[in-house]
């Protein structure tokens, strides 16, 4: 199913945050732009350098009023256990959500049904709850989180700017287009 464009399923889930355990649900995702993070499995490889790549942008991402979310099919004490024993992961300032019922990885379509773990996916969500970019990486294919700021830019720019378009490679401030007749053709 194509998820772009269309609002996040309903869910309720556990997560670890600070230190505590909380509860997130869909709704978290709403009033604010939101990343959410699937990754397959805490006490991995390739996992730990993702979110502690993610966490070294999260700063950044804050300053553009994103929350971000992690989301595996393991439980939120196996992430606490993780935080606190991982030099990596202890890092880790964002909302790290447990999935062990899969329903999560269920509605974002990223449950590797076989495996029970969810795939290496990110999804940029808007403030009304809607998918507006997603990016889906092979298990063995880290994910680079910088590349996730110029692609928020442009997507909070589209959103302000109806009727303008970011071209390839748009970094904020650049010329966007217009689509428009006059344009067909021409570029």
């Amino acid at each position: 199913m194509f998820l772009i464009g269309t609002e996040v399923k309903p869910f309720k889930a556990s997560a670890f945050f600070n230190g505590d355990f909380i509860q997130v649900t869909d709704e978290n995702l709403k009033g604010k732009w939101s990343v959410v993070c699937f990754y397959p499995a805490d006490f991995t490889f390739v996992c730990p350098t993702e979110l502690e790549d993610l966490q070294n942008q999260y700063a950044a991402l804050k300053e553009l009023g994103v929350e971000v979310y992690s989301v595996s099919t393991d439980t939120h004490f196996t992430h606490k256990a993780w935080h606190d024993n991982s030099e990596a992961i202890g890092k880790i300032e964002y909302i790290m959500v447990g999935d062990p019922t899969h329903t999560i990885s269920r509605n974002f379509n990223v449950l590797v049904e076989e495996d029970g773990l969810a795939a290496r996916a990110t999804f940029i969500i808007d403030p009304d709850g809607v998918i507006q970019a997603m990016e889906i990486n092979a298990d063995g294919i880290g994910r680079d989180a910088s590349t996730l700021i110029n692609k928020i830019k442009a997507a909070q720019y589209v959103r302000n700017n109806p009727g303008e378009v970011c071209p390839a490679k748009w970094q904020e401030g650049a010329a966007t287009l217009k689509p428009s007749l006059d344009l067909v053709g021409k570029i």
